[in-house]
């Protein structure tokens, strides 16, 4: 019974709301005949990020839905070395990957406006997996196993950094108490 009440809602799925691109085999679109991981969207929808094996290693790609072509990540992707599980701030300005710049898995952030990269593993032991980064780019969050088991880290890039916000959105500061 189970069986058959999957497939009857498997079969009430519509496809009209894909605007999945067909693949091609051009790489400046969104997909191609190889692997592509790792979508992540940015706030209002007008960023996707991820990870593709295009050109023959894993790299960081950044799909512009409002223009329909992939933008430039000029000093994130190194050539020889793995990027991988991207995830993407509110406003598309920061992204956080895993790299083996350095010899070993790695978080780091990009910077979309100072095309700056920064490593916040660097003295980490152990794997990095997953990272995430908070709307307004201020927390990452990822997996790390330093302590022996797979745990929940959260790095805090602090008060005075730049923050990434969607156009239009002013920042909400905590309303004050009245007593």
């Amino acid at each position: 019974m189970r069986v058959i009440l999957s497939l009857m809602g498997l079969s009430s799925c519509s496809e009209a709301n894909f605007i999945t691109p067909p693949v091609q085999d051009l790489v400046g679109g969104l997909n191609t005949a190889t692997t592509e991981q790792y979508a992540n969207f940015s706030y209002d929808g007008h960023y996707l990020v991820f990870a593709s094996d295009r050109q023959s290693q894993r790299t960081i790609y950044l799909y512009d839905f409002q223009q329909r072509r992939l933008l430039p990540l000029p000093g994130l992707n190194q050539s020889g070395v793995l990027q991988d599980q991207p995830a993407i701030s509110a406003d598309g300005r920061y992204i956080v990957y895993v790299s083996e710049l350095t010899g070993k898995p790695d978080i780091f952030i990009y910077d979309r406006q100072t095309f700056q990269t920064e490593n916040i593993t660097k003295n980490i032991l152990g794997e990095k997996r997953h990272p995430t980064i908070s709307g307004n780019g201020r927390f990452v969050a990822f997996e790390s196993n330093r302590f022996g088991q797979w745990n929940i880290e959260v790095y805090d890039r602090g008060a005075n950094i730049p923050l990434s916000l969607p156009q239009g959105q002013p920042l909400a500061l905590p309303k004050k108490e009245q007593k």
